[in-house]
């Protein structure tokens, strides 16, 4: 059992169990199924500890089984779970994830609700005051997704979150995370409550699609340049890589290419992996302006988060595969050394 290390990222959000149907089958009537602990905050807070950077998540899971073996997961980890509550009444969620031949995943909906939602929709903001605080004292980032947005209670509790962590100087990164299948109004109508966040976070992530969908581009630094805080943007794009603005330089990169078992997790395990660097090296938000930054160090910290986000899609769910940071070292290496041809990552100018 590992020791929780200070949390330097609170991931606020969802623990859930995603449970995977056979390679273009329906979980819901297919077998065989397998059910993988997940949810994005979850996945981000165990992929941080796996890699050396404390963590915290903050949520709601019910009294069951699933709340059991998250708990046990955590104490493992040594994520820390002062501010996770217990729901007495909800159970844990339930996700059905379909996957196509080539491991690509989508959501067809939930098991498990008794009539009464899911604990996560259930966060409650008073309980949440008194543990977060502490939290907040040793903490660079809060991390948070939109699916909270989604039930007006954890809305609720998300937003005394990022009032507190603002005050305390806790820097605010946003993965978008946009899941249709778990909001009960229309996409536009979950846009009025998502875009007035965007305009508070330091750091935001998004898929290709979400660019599309939120901002009409998949330009970072023009996503960033519409924003009055001007933050750093990343883009990602699955199996086409990814680009970004970050510390006032622009770039690209190509995926690595791997046999692909399931993508499930892989963005979150790349935004881990760059929450880890830049906790190692905050300066590298402000590289463009400080002349003893490392000129590589973005490069290299995405580079990273990449590697992290291809290891993840070796194996099956989104927390077991996630690699140590050792690991990740020695992939990168491994990769580097390749002279025979075959290394794909041949970032575009």
């Amino acid at each position: 059992m590992n020791r929780c290390s200070p949390p330097q990222v609170l991931c606020f959000g969802e623990a859930l169990i995603d449970r995977l149907g056979p390679l273009g089958g329906d979980p819901a009537s297919d077998r065989p199924l397998q059910d993988c602990l997940g949810g994005a905050p979850a996945n981000v807070a165990c992929a941080l500890a796996r890699l050396g950077s404390g963590a915290a998540l903050i949520g709601r899971l019910g009294n069951d089984g699933i709340a059991a073996a998250f708990n046990q997961l955590f104490a493992e980890r040594g994520v820390d779970t002062t501010a996770l509550q217990s729901d007495p009444l909800r159970p844990s969620r339930i996700v059905l994830v379909r996957r196509d031949a080539d491991g690509e995943r989508s959501f067809g909906g939930f098991s498990g609700d008794q009539g009464a939602g899911f604990a996560d929709q259930a966060i409650e903001a008073a309980a949440l005051a008194s543990p977060l605080e502490p939290l907040l004292e040793g903490a660079r980032w809060l991390l948070i997704g939109t699916i909270p947005l989604a039930s007006p209670a954890s809305a609720a509790a998300l937003q005394l979150a990022i009032d507190r962590a603002s005050a305390r100087g806790v820097a605010l990164a946003i993965d978008l995370n946009w899941r249709p299948t778990f909001w009960s109004c229309g996409a536009a109508e979950a846009l009025e409550s998502i875009r007035p966040l965007l305009s508070h976070a330091a750091l935001l992530k998004f898929s290709a699609e979400e660019a599309d969908w939120i901002a009409g581009s998949r330009d970072p630094a023009a996503i960033s340049a519409g924003l009055p805080q001007k933050p750093a943007v990343i883009v990602t794009d699955g199996a086409n890589g990814l680009a970004w603005w970050l510390g006032g330089q622009a770039g690209s990169m190509a995926a690595f290419k791997l046999e692909v078992v399931d993508t499930t997790g892989a963005g979150d395990a790349f935004l881990a992996g760059l929450l880890h660097r830049l906790c190692l090296d905050p300066s590298l938000l402000t590289a463009a302006e400080n002349t003893t930054a490392n000129p590589d160090g973005v490069r290299q910290a995405m580079r990273f988060g990449s590697a992290c986000g291809a290891l993840v899609c070796a194996g099956s769910g989104a927390i077991e595969p996630q690699p140590s940071a050792a690991e990740v070292e020695t992939f990168l290496q491994q990769f580097s050394a390749d002279s025979s041809g075959a290394n794909p990552e041949n970032p575009p100018a």
